[in-house]
This record gives structure tokens, C-alpha cells and sequence, in this order.
């Protein structure tokens, strides 16, 4: 058992410039630690030697079905080890979150007591592969509670209340090693989300006009396939122009900038440009633009043509998210780009691209030598 009312073990972040001391300085770490707030998530988050270095981390969303929680509890325990084993060696620990706020009016401590069980079967799940869980906590977004505190002197029935956002001594060094929350993962979900009614029923319709026409030059021959190709880029370099002209204010609010990107884009144009870069040779070519002053623009259009995948084309947004992802992690962005590669691989388990990316991202690769080669192929090109 953990004894929280002493400071025996520290845990050590961003190469030892940060010591979290017991629950309430992990508790506070995790967002600057992932990135944006997690929602409705599992995360099991490596440690390593003696002082607890934070090591490889494994975010998932909580199984609605109870009686998933064992299974799920040992494929998430086996995932932390082996990807953790694959970026160096096996972590000696672990700390365990589970973080979902009350719905329908119900309180932050019953969520608590309903997600114990979880928590204690991934505890067991980590000690069978010998990685004993440090800590396990229960937060959200205001408050936090410990699994691990073995009398509940240190965890009050209302929980421990966690710092007002950005006044922690956590969020001072967080800003001085430029980590940055952006919000709550479901909020950056939703940046990618289908556009609803009445776009959405449009948008359906445009995209069965455009696949009829499309798909069978796609499949045709060779001339045919090329000139379907170089149509899709024309297009995609026309609407690149298009929000370039139009950029967002320095501080925009998300979905105003989101929905002010949407209006640039037709049905019809949203419908070829989702359609045409199904081909894999016009998808690669449009990785291209993912540095300087291209990649921002780029991302725009790929989230905003990732809205326009809509009813039964949800699949066909693996494309433009996987592009995002590229760009996104391209720009140094981690965060934005395992929300975009995760989000692909839903629509598309099988996407092979979404599925490199993300494999590289997850071992933390550099991504510098695919840039350079993208580089080369664009530059070999103009020739």
C-alpha cells in the first residue's frame, strides 16, 4: 500500500526539473503530461528506476460493459510493457488514472466507487507482469481521489480539490518547459467531428453525385487514373489558397474558426477533394505540405474536409485525419497528432499510413527522415 503522508517515493518529470510529490502533484501532472485533459479515459503511464521517472503512457477510453474490465485490464497492462519494452526497457512501475465526470446530475465520489473494481483490476492486471501500480487515482475535473489510500485520512469523502487551472507550481514549470494543455480531449475530438443537419444531408448527397463520377476513373486505366489524380491536387492546391486568404484571428475561438473554415468549402468541392484522396499516390503527394508556412494551412483543410465525412463515407475520413496526424506531429504537435491518428484508425482500423504513423509516434521516432524524403519526391518533380 502507498503511505500518502509521506514523501518516501518522489516521481521526476521532464528530465528532473519536476518532482511530483503523492497524489495531488500527479493528479495535477496529467494534463500537462498528455497534453489536454483526458475525458472518459484509462491512462496507465510508465515509471522508471529508482526516482520514478515518468516513462511510456497508454490512454484509452473507460469500457462502458463491466464485464469487459478484466480483459480489457490485462490488454492494457500487456500494451504498457511491450511498448515500453520497445522504447527502451520495461517499466519498474506504473501510476493508473481513470478519469469521467458524473452525467445526469450524479456526483464525482459515485463515479469513484463505480469505477473501483476497474481500478483494482488493473492494478492486479500490472502485478502479474510484475509492474506494481505506485498509484491509482480517480479525477475529475475539479476533484481527485485516491485507490490506493489504505485508511482515507488522506482522501476526504469529498475528494482532494485540485488547483485552479494554471496557478500550480506544476503549471509554472509546464509553462517553462513549453508543455501546453488544449483543452479536453473531447474537445479536440470534436475539431474532426461529422458536420450535423443540414450540411450533413448535402454534404451525403454530394459525395454519391461525385463517387459515381469519380470511383470508375479511379479504377480505369492508367491515363485515366492520372488525370483523376492530378485534378484532385489542382483542387486541393485551389482551396489551400482559398483559406490562406482567409486566415483565422491570432486567438480565434475553435469553433468559430472551425465553422468559418466550413463555409469556405462547397459541397462539391468538399465531396472530390474526400473522394480523390482515397488514391493513395494523391494522399502522399498532399503529405507534402506539411512544413513552414503550408502545414498550418494544410491542417485547416484536412480537419475541415475530415467534418465533411458524413453518414455512410464516415470510413473515408481516415484519409484526411491520417493527414492531419502528419502534419500535426510534423509541426512538433504530439498531442494534436495522436488525437488525429487515433481518430483514423476508428474510421479505418486497416489504414495503413495512420497505422506507421502512429506506430513512429509511439516509439518516438524523429520525423525528420520522412519529411526529407518528401522533400526529395517534390523536388524531383519540378526537375
Amino acid at each position: 500500500m502507498t503511505r500518502h503522508s509521506d514523501t518516501a517515493r518522489d516521481l521526476t518529470l521532464v528530465d528532473h526539473r519536476v518532482t511530483l510529490r503523492g497524489p495531488a502533484d500527479l493528479a495535477d501532472a496529467l494534463p500537462y503530461l498528455l497534453g489536454y485533459h483526458p475525458d472518459d479515459s484509462v491512462v496507465l503511464i510508465g515509471l522508471h528506476g529508482a526516482r520514478g521517472r515518468l516513462g511510456g503512457r497508454i490512454r484509452t477510453g473507460i469500457p462502458e460493459d463491466p464485464g469487459s474490465w478484466t480483459e480489457a485490464a490485462e490488454q492494457l497492462a500487456s500494451c504498457l510493457v511491450e511498448g515500453s519494452r520497445a522504447r527502451g526497457g520495461k517499466p519498474d512501475a506504473a501510476v493508473l488514472y481513470l478519469c469521467q465526470e458524473p452525467r445526469d446530475g450524479g456526483s464525482a465520489r459515485a463515479v469513484m466507487e463505480r469505477l473501483r473494481p476497474l481500478a483494482q483490476r488493473l492494478r492486479t492486471a500490472c502485478g502479474a507482469l510484475d509492474v506494481p501500480v505506485f498509484e491509482a487515482l480517480y479525477l475529475s475535473r475539479t476533484h481527485y481521489w485516491s485507490y490506493c489510500c489504505p485508511d482515507g485520512a488522506c482522501c476526504s469523502g469529498e475528494g482532494g480539490e485540485l488547483p485552479r487551472a494554471g496557478t500550480s507550481p506544476m503549471a509554472a514549470a509546464a509553462a517553462y518547459a513549453g508543455l501546453r494543455v488544449q483543452g479536453s480531449l473531447g474537445q479536440l475530438r470534436r475539431r474532426f467531428a461529422p458536420l450535423g443537419e443540414p450540411v450533413a444531408s448535402r454534404q451525403a448527397r454530394a459525395l454519391d453525385r461525385t463517387a459515381a463520377r469519380l470511383v470508375p476513373r479511379l479504377l480505369g486505366s492508367p491515363a485515366a487514373g492520372e488525370a483523376a489524380r492530378d485534378q484532385t491536387l489542382d483542387l486541393a492546391e485551389l482551396l489551400l489558397g482559398r483559406l490562406r486568404e482567409e486566415p483565422p484571428p491570432e486567438r480565434p475561438d475553435e469553433a468559430a474558426a472551425d465553422a468559418r473554415d466550413d463555409a469556405l468549402l462547397t459541397a462539391e468541392d468538399a465531396a472530390r477533394l474526400v473522394l480523390g484522396l482515397q488514391d493513395r499516390e494523391a494522399r502522399d503527394r498532399a503529405a507534402e505540405w506539411m512544413e513552414g508556412g503550408e502545414a498550418p494551412v494544410a491542417l485547416r483543410l484536412w480537419r475541415a474536409l475530415a467534418r465533411r465525412c458524413v453518414a455512410a463515407y464516415r470510413e473515408h475520413a481516415a484519409a484526411p485525419l491520417t493527414l492531419a496526424g502528419w502534419v500535426s506531429w510534423s509541426s512538433g504537435d504530439e498531442t494534436g497528432a495522436r488525437v488525429a491518428l487515433g481518430l483514423a484508425l476508428e474510421a479505418d482500423p486497416e489504414y495503413v499510413f495512420a497505422t506507421l504513423l502512429h506506430q513512429a509516434l509511439n516509439e518516438g521516432l524523429d520525423p525528420e527522415p520522412l519529411r526529407r524524403c518528401m522533400r526529395q519526391q517534390r523536388a524531383a518533380r519540378t526537375l
